[in-house]
């Protein structure tokens, strides 16, 4: 056999055996399902409810284990301990994003959820933190959110069939506010309604199972677009999220230009780049940037009180003894504000279990290894994907008594907000896991906290929540705890609640209470 033919059948046997290891969970690395050639898990993997999932693998391969997807390898962390010695202690290694061709095609590869850990993703963070900081929160931003939360409460006193309009309306114009210095003063003003217009196609666009698996079998991004409908369906929602952003970051500089200079973060970027005419953010991340603090800010805290409503109209025995501790505290002739957070406990630990029982992402966002690790001897390898399983973190049954089932009372003595458990070594005392976990934790955290707390406790102080009577039976209209729409993020079914004032003097206090908020937030609109 000559040289060149011998160097030929070497070579085609080193590539059958690779091609043959396809699919093959590496040795060394946590245990998983049994594999199939070429695909891996990937047979196995729902694309509804992979969450549940999750949580059902761990119980019977152990609480880290691993699949494997054509040559991904993907380790799933479903333990407290290894969530902190791994992603938190070792955020160097785990901070890196997933390959994410169609998330690419979305946003232009420009969106902080899926940078890489870079410079220009610190810029972005620096950014977020400078503007959505607690002390940011506390000291400048306070009176923006009480005054916009008085504004959902007079929605609901006025308007209680649309409350979930005025939920949207209220976390979209806080944030509006904080990042654009402009408000939404109704539920159908743009900034009410583009961040969720376009959240909805987002999210169905990025949820499991909504595209073929391209970025194991990349191949795939050579299929021609017009024989990809989940192509077309990525740059659509591009198209439509470069128009939004850009028109609404436009808005800004057309108002600076008129001498209307505010205090926010769109400002504050602009005035930086005329400062530095090598500000490391081009246009494109700038604009992507900024909405990206309306998509977070409201979406996914319209979900959570969403939730709240839910949890609420099932729930009645939570609702009522809420209400006897904020009367006790508070009384009818004004409503809660952050002043009473240390007064009202029980309010904290109504966030806290409604982040845990139904958190928004249910699967967490994927990190990424950047190097081989080891870890209780077993192998992580380079590149693969790491998650933080939310729900299973969430609905442990060894951490959790029956963790399905909605009871604040769980975290009695949890005091703090959830960015200091997030931060404790105590890993066994975390309160949940919905915010994330490391460096990518949800930068957010500190607005969605006060956001929800400040909500809820206003609602529960006003209103009685219950659930709507059939007009013929007379009976209860059943709202069902499960029925959540699947996706990247999770939010209920539509659903109907009957919102009424718990008094007449409630409903006076809810009246003279706006007309100071008005003269707060008219100067946004």
């Amino acid at each position: 056999m000559s040289i060149p033919v011998t160097v030929l059948c070497v070579g085609i046997a080193i590539l059958v055996y690779k091609m043959s290891q396809i699919g093959k969970r590496r040795p060394g690395m946590p245990p998983g399902p049994p594999t199939i050639p070429f695909l891996g898990n990937a047979l196995q993997i729902p694309a509804v409810g992979f969450y549940k999932k999750m949580k059902e693998w761990s119980g019977v391969y152990g609480k880290i284990y691993s699949l494997t997807v054509g040559s991904t390898n993907i380790i799933v962390l479903c333990d407290r301990k290894a969530v902190r010695d791994l992603v938190d202690k070792k955020s160097a290694i785990y901070s890196d994003r997933p390959a994410d061709y169609v998330g690419g095609l979305l946003t232009g590869g420009d969106h902080t959820l899926i940078d890489d850990y870079n410079g220009i993703w610190r810029e972005k963070r620096k950014q977020i933190a400078l503007h959505f900081s607690a002390k940011k929160c506390d000291e400048k931003q306070c009176i923006i959110q009480e005054a916009e939360a008085q504004c959902l409460l007079l929605g609901f006193l006025e308007d209680p069939e649309h409350f979930l309009e005025h939920v949207k309306r209220t976390t979209a114009s806080i944030a509006s506010i904080i990042t654009y210095g402009k408000r939404a003063p109704t539920i159908d003003h743009q900034y009410a309604t583009q961040v969720f217009d376009i959240m909805q196609e987002w999210t169905s666009a990025m949820g499991p199972g909504a595209n073929p698996p391209v970025d194991v079998f990349t191949w795939l991004k050579l299929w021609p677009t017009f024989l990809a409908p989940w192509k077309q369906r990525a740059y659509r929602v591009n198209a439509k999220m470069d128009e939004t952003w850009s028109r609404t970051l436009n808005d800004v500089r057309k108002r600076r230009a008129n001498g209307d200079v505010r205090d926010c973060m769109a400002d504050s970027i602009l005035e930086e780049v005329e400062r530095n005419p090598d500000y490391i953010l081009g246009e494109h991340s700038i604009q992507n940037l900024l909405g990206e603090m309306i998509e977070g800010g409201a979406d996914t805290t319209t979900a959570q009180l969403s939730t709240f409503l839910v949890a609420m109209a099932n729930y009645p025995r939570v609702m009522e003894k809420a209400q006897a501790m904020i009367d006790e505290k508070v009384g009818s002739d004004r409503s809660p504000t952050w002043k009473d957070f240390d007064d009202l406990p029980y309010i904290n630990a109504i966030v806290k279990e409604g982040l845990r029982w139904r958190p928004v992402t249910s699967v967490g966002f994927a990190h990424k290894a950047r190097e081989d690790d080891t870890y209780k001897g077993m192998l992580i390898p380079k590149d693969s994907t790491v998650f933080v399983a939310v729900w299973a973190l969430n609905h442990e049954d060894d951490h959790f008594d029956d963790e399905d089932q909605y009871w604040p009372e769980r975290y009695d003595g949890f005091y703090d907000l959830a960015n200091s458990y997030s931060g404790s070594g105590d890993y066994e005392g975390r309160d949940h896991y919905t915010y994330g976990a490391g460096r990518r934790i949800c930068p957010g955290i500190h607005l969605a906290e006060r956001n929800q707390w400040r909500s809820i406790a206003k609602i529960l102080w006003g209103f009685k929540i219950s659930k709507m009577t059939d007009p013929v039976t007379g009976q209860e209209i059943p709202i069902d705890v499960h029925a959540y729409k699947e996706g990247l993020a999770q939010s209920p079914l539509p659903f109907k609640v009957r919102i009424e004032p718990r008094s007449q003097a409630h409903a006076n206090t809810i009246r003279r209470e706006w007309k100071g908020a008005k003269v707060i937030l008219d100067k946004y609109n």
